[in-house]
């Protein structure tokens, strides 16, 4: 009886605190369908619109705006979880499995990156792209996402989890390093590729300071830089719309991690991390 009592106690909790934090999104949803709120904002918040109808979106999407910046924060996105998660995959694997000299320090380098904010490296690397004629491009915002060293770090853990015998085998069927990697143990790497590719799309989806240093050009604009630049203009005098324009950055983030969230415990569990 006490055990079932605990159980309620508990999901009742977590519900309450589950409610809480989906909120203000639900909020959020509810006023970008409220044609009023371009007018004044509801207050006290309410979940119910006022005038309940699809006009926000249809204006927001009347501008061309917006589908540029989808485009540029697909294309940037695409390419830059592309470049984390193999870059990710293949220094976790050679750490974990290859074997030379000065390994251990190196992965502490890789480990440090984790320890420099972006605010420290926004200097030296806006000297580098300006130097290589790339500012007011894609490419600045693609390039830097290679370096990625909590993946590798993550990618290292899971890897070790993985008997070195499967490497030895392939070594004495003849099978390369690379055709190793590639066959034997990126196969078995599916719940942490996963994992990898949520996190890579939710932080390069939401970059925000660096693609504002590198791209004053408005049609290279990102979605987080167009939502921000059409807030600054607006202020709350439309917050319908800039609701709903904060819905639509947010969905392709939701599509993704309901895709993939059942490998994310699965990866954690098996690369040894604990809280």
């Amino acid at each position: 009886m006490r055990d079932k009592l605990a159980q309620y106690t508990m999901f009742i909790i977590l519900l309450v605190v589950g409610l809480i934090i989906v909120s203000p999104f639900l909020w959020m949803v509810s006023v970008s369908f409220d044609r009023l709120a371009n007018m004044r904002i509801p207050f006290p918040p309410t979940f119910i619109p006022e005038e309940l109808g699809a006009f926000n979106y249809g204006i927001i999407f009347e501008n061309g705006r917006l589908l540029r910046a989808y485009l540029n924060s697909t294309i940037v996105t695409l390419a830059s979880v592309t470049l984390q998660v193999s870059a990710a995959l293949l220094g976790g694997y050679a750490f974990s499995k290859g074997t030379f000299k000065g390994k251990k320090v190196l992965f502490l380098f890789v480990l440090a990156t984790m320890m420099i904010p972006i605010e420290a490296r926004l200097i030296p690397l806006y000297q580098m792209f300006n130097a290589a004629g790339l500012l007011n491009t894609l490419w600045p915002v693609i390039v830097p996402s290679i370096l990625y060293g909590f993946g590798v770090f993550l990618c290292k853990q899971y890897f070790d989890r993985i008997p070195d015998s499967l490497r030895e085998a392939a070594q004495i069927d003849g099978a390369s390093e690379f055709r190793t990697f590639f066959q034997v143990y990126l196969p078995l790497a599916g719940p942490i590729a996963a994992t990898l590719v949520i996190l890579s799309f939710m932080g390069n989806w939401n970059e925000f300071v660096w693609p504002l240093v590198v791209l004053n050009d408005e049609n290279l604009h990102t979605i987080p830089i167009f939502l921000a630049s059409f807030s600054l203009e607006n202020g709350t005098s439309l917050a319908g719309m800039t609701m709903a324009l904060a819905t639509m950055s947010v969905v392709p983030i939701i599509i993704v991690f309901l895709f993939f969230q059942r490998y994310i415990i699965q990866s954690i569990a098996l690369s040894g991390i604990k809280e």
